[in-house]
């Protein structure tokens, strides 16, 4: 059982920090490398302008994760909780009905999203090739999107237990699947024989649903030896309080993560300005980029978890321990990898495209970036702690704040007054990222001593 490998509510901080974060950051390290291959493949096997198709659908692609993570967070809390209470039967509970209604969430998004990505891509750039290869490319994303929501809601109920070994697996094997997938499906060839017409870059999206549908079957097994399982009953029949609490907590998480997603499109938006090659620069790079950001995300899991769980069973000075060590672990571990991407911004582009362009857009972008990187723990630790404490809510106006609001103010202050300004924008951005970000480390520090005291 899970439990007996792991205690979150006596193991030391540090040690559950290796135990959880790592197994996670393993496993998110090969999902972004989904997107760096599959950005890869479009540019070196289809053209410049598949490359910036991939690109400039990710603020809608986000959108499916946005909610997908939302229902997750708010479950993995939920359940966490749970668990902290010793109240497995109700654990069980929680996980049936967040399982349904990812697969309802996920039909009704792929209605609206095959419907209306058509409006939102071509409002980012109208260039014709660059238009229809992204309606292709989404269009069959969304219809594989059931997969990914399941796979998320499965992973959920493991992540609340401190199993995140068995989503890392997943991920690893997918991602050699995809790597296997993507040419074949491309070209239609397994070396020189033809098997099926060029899918071209609906290859693309077909690997990836591929890969996710694959990972559902060995999650499903590792839950069936779950303490939780034994109370997990699938039915149709809605538990309305059950839900409420999912959504509660759900809800404002998918938002925020949204936001994320219409931050994207803004700067998709302007980057648009000065051209295809600017925008496959960009979103390259941000594929890149992505890659350092794991640890992170891998230390939020197990911020999430251990604080949900500790929060459950009224250990608040464990809590606040696990807030301020997970603070300086992130600062430590994304300050080394903003110096890496500086570093080696101009070699990493080269994987992308031999677009001189192209890559001098993205190299520009990964060294202003390098910048900001020690600035995100503040964020992401502060806005897991929150989610184990069930205030999800504050995440949400947070990341309003941070990806919409004030980013769209000073990117149009700066085209509008000062001109347009590739690189100031980023400049612009990294400023602003550092003042917000102690800015919130200061309010988190003062909101969970009022909250656990």
């Amino acid at each position: 059982m899970i439990q007996s490998q792991i205690s979150l509510k006596n193991d030391g901080i540090y040690s559950l920090f290796i135990k959880i974060a790592i197994p996670s950051s393993i496993g998110t390290i090969f999902q972004n490398l989904y997107s760096v291959v599959d950005s890869i493949f479009a540019g070196q096997m289809i053209s410049e302008s598949a490359l910036a198709a991939i690109g400039q659908i990710f603020p809608i692609y986000f959108i499916i994760i946005a909610l997908g993570v939302g229902l997750s967070i708010g479950t993995t809390s939920l359940i966490a909780n749970s668990i902290g209470e010793n109240n497995l039967e109700n654990s069980g509970k929680i996980f049936s009905q967040s399982f349904i209604l990812s697969i309802i969430i996920s039909i009704v998004i792929t209605s609206l999203g095959v419907y209306f990505s058509p409006t939102i891509i071509s409002s980012i750039n109208n260039d014709k090739e660059t238009l229809e290869l992204s309606i292709k490319y989404i269009h069959i994303i969304f219809f594989g999107s059931i997969f990914i929501f399941i796979l998320m809601s499965i992973n959920s109920s493991l992540s609340a237990q401190g199993d995140t070994k068995s989503y890392r697996n997943v991920l690893i094997f997918s991602f050699f699947l995809n790597i296997f997938l993507n040419p074949i499906l491309i070209s239609g060839k397994i070396l020189s024989f033809q098997l099926i017409s060029p899918l071209g870059i609906q290859g693309i999206a077909y690997a990836t649903i591929v890969s996710q549908f694959v990972g559902i079957f060995y999650l499903f097994i590792k839950l069936t030896k779950t303490s939780i399982y034994h109370y997990v009953k699938l039915t149709i029949i809605p538990n309305f309080l059950i839900i409420k609490n999912i959504l509660s907590q759900g809800i404002p998480a998918s938002i925020g993560m949204m936001m994320i997603a219409v931050g994207s499109y803004i700067l998709i938006y302007f980057v648009g300005f000065f051209g295809v090659e600017a925008i496959a620069g960009y979103t390259s790079a941000g594929r890149y980029e992505q890659l350092f950001f794991l640890p992170l995300l891998g230390l939020s899991t197990a911020t999430v978890t251990i604080v949900g769980q500790n929060f459950g069973a009224k250990q608040y000075l464990r809590v606040l321990e696990t807030y301020k060590k997970g603070i300086k672990v992130g600062v430590i571990i994304l300050s080394l990898f903003g110096l890496l991407i500086f570093l080696s911004s101009e070699i990493a582009m080269n994987l992308f495209t031999d677009n001189e362009d192209v890559k001098k857009y993205g190299s520009d972008y990964l060294k202003i970036s390098a910048l900001m990187f020690p600035a995100f723990p503040f964020f992401f630790i502060g806005n897991a702690t929150f989610q184990g404490l069930k205030k999800a809510i504050i995440v949400m106006y947070m990341a309003i704040m941070r990806f919409v609001l004030v980013p769209f103010i000073m990117i149009s202050l700066i085209f509008y007054q000062i001109g347009e300004n590739y690189n100031l924008i980023f400049f612009s951005l990294a400023a602003m990222h550092w003042t917000i970000g102690l800015m919130y480390f200061y309010y988190c520090n003062k909101k969970y001593k009022k909250i656990l005291n």
